[in-house]
């Protein structure tokens, strides 16, 4: 069982335009809707290709209704905390052969009572999880020890998507894989990598720090991933991106998916790479068909490096 815990989750509006002209009034030529949020991505991408999940996250006000009843529908098992605060909605604007623009809406803060619940909910799940998968932004009262905390004397495997100081707290705690696209490692370290070695050798420091592996990606460029003193660079499959909003999510859910199976962290990282390419194809975050992703995760390239 994976398990996908965070307090970030989102009521997603999606629009489609043939061009966007700031500063104009723009008519969408479509319009969708979809709970969405780094831990709702994961945790339906992972359920998407086959595994069987566990959501644990915080909702409230309407959009927390509306992500409940869609979640529901899906027969994904979740725990969801209620908060007094609404569930913040994020809005992704998409052109043809232009940008993606993202609108995205802060986290609200929250009650001490609901961060307590989260971290012991979550600690309970953790110990019969095969995999748990922390991701997302805290909120912004939140104390930056708050997935450390879960952490703390749970012996459990622990994937990590967020960055800063959140993640740095949790590196003595041994986490078994972390996984921040590259702005996210140079934002936690607050420096600009700017070549290959820079970027082995930052990765290779949260090894250091208590990481067993470390997974890096940067788009197009692939993705880059250290453990076992050994490095790697995976790169992707072309294809015709449509959306490329959750594709760090549906790696995410890929990797875990995969860990499940068997414990070739490069074969799961591989097998990310088509789960994300494949949400890249798409026009709704992370709901995904596994044989596709299968089909594009054997055309991702695999290239032993050296530090």
């Amino acid at each position: 069982m994976i398990l996908a815990a965070g307090l970030s989750p989102a009521w997603q509006q999606i629009l489609r335009f043939d061009k966007l002209r700031i500063g104009q009034v723009n008519r969408a030529d479509e319009a969708v809707w979809c709970a969405s949020g780094k831990v709702i991505n994961v945790a339906v991408a992972a359920q998407t290709l086959g595994e069987k999940v566990s959501l644990i996250s915080s909702v409230g006000g309407l959009s927390g209704d509306a992500i409940q009843q869609e979640i529901s529908q899906m027969g994904l098992q979740a725990e969801w905390i209620h908060t007094q605060e609404a569930t913040r909605v994020c809005t992704t604007l998409l052109q043809v052969n232009g940008p993606t623009t993202e609108l995205v809406e802060n986290t609200a803060d929250t009650t001490e009572a609901v961060m307590a619940d989260f971290v012991d909910r979550t600690r309970i799940y953790a110990n019969v999880a095969n995999i748990t998968v922390l991701s997302g932004s805290l909120p912004g009262n939140a104390p930056p020890d708050l997935f450390a905390r879960i952490m703390r004397n749970t012996p459990a495997r622990f994937l990590l998507d967020f960055r800063g100081v959140p993640l740095q707290y949790c590196l003595p705690f041994a986490p078994f894989l972390v996984k921040p696209n590259r702005a996210e490692l140079e934002a936690t370290f607050g420096i600009r990598l700017t070549t290959q070695s820079e970027l082995l050798s930052t990765m290779k420091s949260l090894n250091d720090g208590g990481a067993t592996w470390v997974v890096v990606s940067n788009g197009e460029e692939g993705v880059w991933i250290t453990g076992d003193d050994k490095a790697w660079q995976l790169l992707p499959p072309k294809i015709t991106t449509i959306n490329p909003i959750g594709c760090g999510d549906s790696l995410a859910a890929g990797i875990a998916a995969e860990l499940v199976r068997h414990d070739d962290v490069v074969q799961a990282v591989k097998f990310g790479m088509g789960a994300a390419a494949q949400n890249a194809e798409t026009l709704i975050p992370a709901r995904l068909d596994r044989e596709r992703s299968v089909v594009l995760a054997e055309q991702v390239q695999i290239i032993e490096l050296t530090f």
